[in-house]
């Protein structure tokens, strides 16, 4: 008999496909991991989702059904020295035409690019098919040559559906709950504060189970009571933090301050640290905002000052008026436009496109006599300020990557002077 020292999320641990609850895209009759467990062919992938929906769980069952080796490791606890000894076990492990063991890294968004690239070599050579759980986006914390060489499966919440299924087994199947006289009479309160997490729901019944000895009675009340306090659904590590980060950025570029308070106030309330929030307000400023407001700019810079300096929770007044000022304010992409499309021709370019020789310094005789600095005309000894003159490479001469957003007022008047000073040259 399992002692009840033993959590009771890992109590239930499915051990085969069936027994898995759950992300039926994935799992269910025509699901990939069933086509995976038929063929015994497993690719490198990486599972991507919420805590508590399974991805540990099934990592296992792929390893345990298939007969593989299976190694883990943590990136919470595990470095590069950690990495190559498991790699070195598993060359050891494969033979010939043996399928290769598994090694599973649990939050693998916390590896660095160091062990991230130690594992690459590996992967390629098949030294191990590698299953990689995390529940931040990949595309943000995965190195895309790692990236490029896994599937990515996208593991969801659990529906209420989902949970319903979990109580009952949990209930009916677990020899410790078993004997204990249980009633549900509502699951409301129960489902809410497990928010879609498995685990979650299975910890939340162990501590309303275990407040009590005698019969429980299951009542959104009697569970709110338990709890004594919301479970907070924002986690500043988890999947959350990138919706509600990137429904505030999106809510202050779409100019609503409401929703973009709103949004603030979730990740504060759910701890996000302040000065996270103030330097995406930086980038927003200067993204989003830019030369239709420069002041923008300097605001967001200040806020940033003002939320190290201060700490919380003040520093909620500071993100807020900041927030406000920044959502209500002019648009503008066109400076985040025109670094993008000088970047793209940059990096792109095989052509080593010279420098103007008027533009280059001459600090020695040989230089000047090369033509270096010939013909440079030092703008202020000009009428306005301005001296027509090449500045781009002769075969770039022309090209426009700042286009000017003539739909604000500061950036209409900057077109205004671009075209009286250089005329035709960048209309």
């Amino acid at each position: 008999m399992l002692s009840m020292s033993i959590p009771l999320a890992e109590r239930l641990r499915p051990r085969t496909l069936d027994e898995y609850i759950g992300q039926a895209h994935l799992v269910g009759q025509n699901g990939v991991f069933r086509k995976f467990l038929e063929t015994g062919n497993v690719p490198s992938f990486i599972l991507w989702g919420p805590p508590g929906v399974g991805k540990t769980t099934l990592a296992k069952i792929v390893a345990t059904t298939l007969k593989r080796p299976f190694y883990t490791l943590s990136a919470v606890t595990s470095g590069v020295k950690e990495v190559r000894e498991v790699l070195e076990s598993a060359r050891k492990q494969k033979f010939f035409d043996s399928k290769p063991p598994i090694l599973f890294i649990d939050e693998i968004h916390r590896f660095n690019k160091s062990q991230q690239d130690s594992l690459l070599g590996a992967v390629e050579q098949g030294v191990f098919t590698l299953i990689g759980a995390t529940t931040e986006n990949p595309s943000f914390e995965v190195i895309s040559p790692l990236l490029s060489r896994c599937q990515v499966y996208i593991l969801r919440p659990m529906e209420d559906k989902d949970l319903q299924t979990l109580l009952d087994r949990a209930l009916t199947a677990d020899i410790e709950l078993r004997e204990r006289e249980i009633e549900v009479q509502q699951t409301g309160a129960l489902f809410r504060f497990a928010g879609g997490d498995a685990r979650k729901l299975l910890n939340i019944l162990d501590i309303i189970v275990g407040a009590t000895d005698g019969k429980v009675t299951i009542t959104d009340q009697y569970v709110t009571d338990c709890l004594q306090q919301n479970i907070a659904l924002y986690d500043k590590n988890g999947e959350q933090h990138y919706d509600v980060i990137s429904a505030f950025i999106k809510s202050v570029r779409g100019s609503d301050p409401n929703a973009a308070i709103y949004y603030l106030a979730r990740m504060l309330a759910g701890g996000e640290e302040p000065r996270f929030i103030a330097r995406r307000l930086v980038i927003l400023a200067s993204e989003d905002i830019g030369l239709a407001n420069p002041n923008a700019l300097l605001l967001a810079n200040a806020c940033f000052d003002t939320v190290h300096k201060i700490g919380m929770p003040e520093a909620r007044i500071t993100l807020a008026e900041t927030t406000i000022y920044l959502a209500t304010s002019a648009k503008s992409n066109s400076a985040y436009m025109a670094i993008n499309k000088a970047l793209a021709l940059v990096e792109h370019d095989t052509t080593n496109r010279p420098v103007p020789l008027h533009l280059r310094n001459a600090p020695t005789k040989l230089m000047k006599q090369a033509g270096y600095s010939d013909g440079y005309k030092y703008a202020h000894d000009y009428e306005g300020h301005f001296a027509e003159l090449e500045f781009l490479p002769e075969s770039l001469s022309g090209t426009k990557f700042y286009e000017p957003d003539t739909q604000n007022a500061a950036e209409a008047k900057i077109a205004e002077r671009i075209h009286a000073l250089w005329k035709e040259k960048y209309r």
